[in-house]
């Protein structure tokens, strides 16, 4: 019997009265279809990122409004986004282990229900411990069930060829948020005060949730199909209970290993030199320098368009080439152009601003496609979970240096010091990228 495309696992329609969910296995359709359904949840999943990736677009935003209403120092602001990025990495790994146990759809609906609360809430807050508590933690548990390894999730249960290009597709949807919806909350900000941002994030976030619900798919054998590029159909496997418990357990175990400290690394210094820095503290650095807000945020999105543009290029050249030198190249030329970052800030936008931000767009996430194929290289079916303690390192060192960049602003004046050793750090980081051993198949993942 063929199964309807509506259909899942959770309620198949000829399962027999009384007989667990899980327990009935669907059948293989006889005839593919000319369009494979793991192009359609692809699509679902990269709309239901761009509509969370509202919440990425704010911080930047606050401090200087939070600042003057307030009164709070850049650095207790950036304490509260420092919480909300070191959740978020530290969440993802557990998340991953939740969408095997409970499913994608419950997970993700959950997530974003969270972020709307959290956003919400921030509203009404009068002291900076509501901002951590609201922002800092409701926000960050919640995108941290929506991070990249929501992505990492959905490529490797639909997807056997292409991989990198879907990878880097699912993570320029971040950026594509951005661009969304970063011009349109600093106008927010600008003109009607930043409690009417708060609550457009929090809208956007739960107006996805019926497309996840209605439209998403855990896996391939939900509709009777083998994962796209693979003639072999698998039955969908059964929940893995224990999240949490295989969570650690294949962290200690992949904390044996040297790929995983160098990616780890890599990556702590990837998340510091954007979401960290560049994300959090661009506006306000500009601002000091005579820029006004909406301009910084504008060319915040232009870095959202660019780094579409480079995310999938980068899946891409995974595809084809040795993810360790993709990885050295992108952090090399990223360090550079943070050490001449300081000499171009100034009260308008001149060219070579504009080649600043066009270049670091193309290299924002560009270091997300090979990342993950080195870790599904590396640690096979725990490679999501592997990334998602990957992507914890990224959020911690972006929740450290969104703090201490705060912190350097407050006591320098300046942010000048912050750019000049995240540069130096980036190259540390491609040097890092370089001492990755080889390994047949780490390099490239097959495009086939």
């Amino acid at each position: 019997m063929l199964l309807d495309v509506t259909q899942t696992a959770e309620t198949p329609a000829d399962s027999p009265a009384g007989t667990p969910a899980e327990a009935v296995t669907p059948t293989p359709r006889s005839r593919r279809p000319r369009f494979h359904r793991a192009w359609f949840v692809a699509a679902v999943t990269f709309v239901t990122i761009v509509g969370a990736a509202a919440f990425a677009s704010l911080p930047g935003l606050l401090i200087e409004p939070l600042h003057s209403e307030f009164g709070w120092s850049r650095g207790e602001i950036g304490f509260a986004v420092s919480v909300n990025l070191a959740l978020y990495g530290l969440t993802a790994p557990f998340a991953a282990a939740l969408m095997d146990r409970f499913g994608i759809r419950r997970v993700v609906a959950v997530a974003l229900t969270v972020i709307a609360t959290g956003s919400a809430l921030t509203v009404v807050m009068t002291a900076a411990w509501q901002m951590v508590l609201y922002w800092g933690v409701l926000v960050g548990l919640g995108t941290g069930s929506m991070a990249l390894a929501f992505a990492a999730t959905v490529t490797d249960r639909w997807f056997v060829a292409r991989r990198g290009l879907v990878t880097g597709i699912l993570t320029a949807a971040g950026a594509s948020g951005q661009l969304v919806f970063l011009p349109l909350l600093s106008w927010l900000v600008a003109n009607h005060g930043w409690r009417p941002a708060s609550i457009t994030v929090a809208m956007s976030a739960l107006v996805v949730v019926p497309f996840v619900w209605l439209l998403l798919r855990d896996h391939p054998a939900d509709v009777g199909l083998p994962a796209y590029g693979s003639e072999e159909f698998k039955p969908k496997p059964p929940p893995v209970t224990g999240a949490a418990r295989r969570a650690v357990t294949v962290l200690f175990k992949a904390a044996r290993t040297g790929p995983f400290w160098l990616l780890a690394g890599t990556f702590a210094i990837c998340g510091a030199s954007t979401n960290g820095l560049v994300k959090t503290h661009f506006i306000p650095a500009a601002h000091d320098h005579g820029m006004q807000i909406t301009t910084a945020a504008s060319l915040l999105a232009v870095i959202g368009v660019f780094d579409i543009v480079g995310t999938i290029a980068s899946g891409w050249l995974t595809d084809r080439y040795d993810a360790r030198r993709l990885l050295a190249v992108y952090y090399a030329l990223r360090g550079v152009s943070l050490l001449f970052l300081p000499m171009l800030l100034a009260p308008d936008v001149r060219p070579p601003m504009l080649f600043f931000i066009i270049f670091y767009g193309l290299d924002w996430v560009a270091t997300v496609p090979p990342t993950i194929a080195l870790c599904r290289a590396y640690y096979g079916a725990d490679s999501a979970i592997v990334f998602g303690w990957v992507l914890a390192s990224h959020q911690i060192g972006a929740g450290v240096v969104a703090f201490a960049g705060g912190m350097v602003r407050d006591v320098t004046g300046s942010y000048n010091m912050v750019w000049y050793a995240s540069g130096a750090l980036c190259a540390a980081a491609a040097l890092m990228a370089l001492m990755i051993r080889s390994r047949a198949g780490a390099g490239k993942v097959n495009a086939a």
